[in-house]
């Protein structure tokens, strides 16, 4: 008897579905920029620009891709994906300076590498371990 309820609690176990969550946000870009952590973070000679926003002309360098994550255990999604957002700017902007740009435009939310195109919102999932952010853009080296 013991084995048949062994065997069962086994069976059990490997039908459940792994449900892992991956809760999808859409978030103000504005809100990331105004927390105090992206001054410190944030290359401050790189501008960006998100989308459609009006970019001065200059000299492409190239289409990069950032894919930052975070622990997001016992944290707020909100705040998981501020920091994230956060991580995968400062990563863009290092790479500009990297090329020798000072500016990364039409910046995409690239997750999964699904585009999802907002000059106000970006784009964020957050699980129970893991928030991430991924974004795409051009480096170029525009006239100051």
């Amino acid at each position: 008897m013991k084995m048949i309820t062994m065997s069962l609690a086994a069976l059990a176990v490997t039908a459940a579905p792994a449900a892992a969550r991956d809760t999808r946000y859409e978030l103000k870009i504005a809100d990331v920029q105004a927390d105090p952590r992206y001054a410190q973070n944030v290359p401050a000679g790189v501008k960006f620009y998100f989308a459609n926003q009006t970019a001065p002309a200059g000299q492409n360098l190239g289409e990069f891709v950032t894919n930052r994550k975070t622990n997001s255990f016992g944290k707020q999604d909100e705040e998981a994906c501020t920091w994230a957002m956060i991580s995968a700017m400062k990563e863009l902007g290092e790479r500009a300076i990297a090329e020798g740009g000072n500016a990364v435009i039409n910046i995409v939310s690239y997750y999964k590498k699904k585009p999802f195109s907002s000059d106000t919102l970006y784009e964020c999932h957050a699980g129970a371990i893991v928030a991430g952010v991924a974004l795409k853009g051009s480096v170029v080296k525009v006239s100051p």
